[in-house]
């Protein structure tokens, strides 16, 4: 295993589950990655290392990805047990309810106060990120998020978003220190504020990019890279991608896969994406800073299984991201609407609605 990296980075990773993904493309290529999770988690992870199963072109079998033996060190610990003056980034990899957990917005308030560059990989976007995207008042947006104090305390120029276009989810006969990856696309994050935090992530980057795998005596090209790009606007490529697939895994009859979401009327799924990307090109976006549908589409037909909020919707869940409620809020305010979004909406409104009160 190859990597270039002559100066490593501590980075803290909100999240043991799709974060261990993006610890284990930071630790190939020579960083250090702490995870913050339950104590059940902390345990096996220090115990046994992660492990993380990738699909790579022109192979059959999955390559497997033991931490243990990665260059950089993967550890894990509960909140109430990190020292955030040890990091030079910060990843936010939970979903975005999970932050109003008491010790996880402790942790947070103490990032933010010491004002450590952070990324979200996040579907939601951090209250602070909307801050960064012109003519956005964010403020107009706080009852979309769970706990929106939580952010209250971030410098908008230490934040920055990555659309986490990857699909990996935990195999239920494995252990919760195993990520199987379904869709092997890239991280692709906005530069911070600042170039001097805008080029560490480039250097991890760069860094990860160059990284050369050993499976059987062969060095090979591992897929799921980090991407920086200059303008704000790329992380917001998710929005369409989300309330196309994810969100309309939701029906009054039930859950159905992002596959059958996309596909079972292509016709109704493409108005609704790109309603989406215009009201991302009405707030500034350029269409080059998009994905175009077609390639979407062709993602989804290998996601054959509901989206996690749907899961975690249709599962009991009492809060969940409310992208779709937030993609309303703003078309709203820009004097816009859509009825395919506005059924999505009502339709998490009551499912939501009935599980706060079971």
């Amino acid at each position: 295993m190859q990597a270039n990296s002559k100066q490593h980075f501590n980075i803290l990773i909100f999240g043991a589950s799709y974060g261990s993904l993006l610890a284990t493309k930071l630790a190939l290529a020579g960083h250090n990655a702490t995870l913050v999770c339950l104590p059940v988690e902390v345990e096996l992870i220090n115990r046994m290392g992660t492990r993380v199963r990738l699909p790579v072109r022109g192979r059959e079998m999955l390559v497997e990805i033991d931490s243990r033996s990665l260059p950089g060190k993967i550890s894990a610990a509960t909140p109430q047990n990190i020292n955030t003056a040890n990091y030079d980034l910060v990843v936010l990899a939970m979903q975005e309810p999970q932050y109003g957990a008491s010790a996880v917005s402790d942790l947070l308030e103490a990032v933010a106060i010491q004002q450590i560059p952070t990324m979200s990989i996040m579907n939601m976007p951090p209250l602070p990120y909307l801050h960064r995207i012109p003519g956005l008042n964010a403020n107009d947006y706080r009852d979309c998020y769970t706990a929106p104090e939580v952010w209250d305390k971030f410098d908008p120029r230490f934040m920055t978003l990555c659309s986490p276009d990857a699909q990996a989810f935990r195999p239920p006969e494995d252990g919760v220190n195993v990520l199987q990856v379904r869709l092997q696309t890239n991280f692709k994050a906005a530069r911070f504020e600042s170039d001097e935090h805008t080029s560490m992530l480039q250097k991890i980057s760069d860094d990860i990019e160059s990284v050369r795998f050993d499976v059987d005596g062969e060095g090979i090209e591992l897929p799921v890279k980090l991407k920086v790009f200059e303008s704000v606007f790329v992380p917001l490529a998710k929005w369409s991608m989300l309330m196309t697939g994810n969100y309309r895994c939701i029906t009054s009859e039930g859950m159905r896969s992002i596959k059958e979401a996309v596909h079972s009327n292509k016709k109704e799924s493409q108005l609704t994406y790109d309603w989406v990307r215009d009201l991302c090109i009405s707030l500034g976006a350029d269409l080059k800073d998009l994905v175009p549908f077609e390639k979407y589409a062709a993602a989804a037909n290998s996601l054959a299984i509901p989206s996690s909020a749907a899961r975690a919707l249709y599962g009991g869940a009492k809060n969940i991201e409310r992208v779709d409620k937030l993609v309303q809020s703003i078309s709203k305010n820009k004097g816009k609407n859509f009825s395919i979004i506005d059924d999505v909406v009502t339709l998490v409104n009551t499912k939501l609605e009935k599980n706060q009160a079971e």
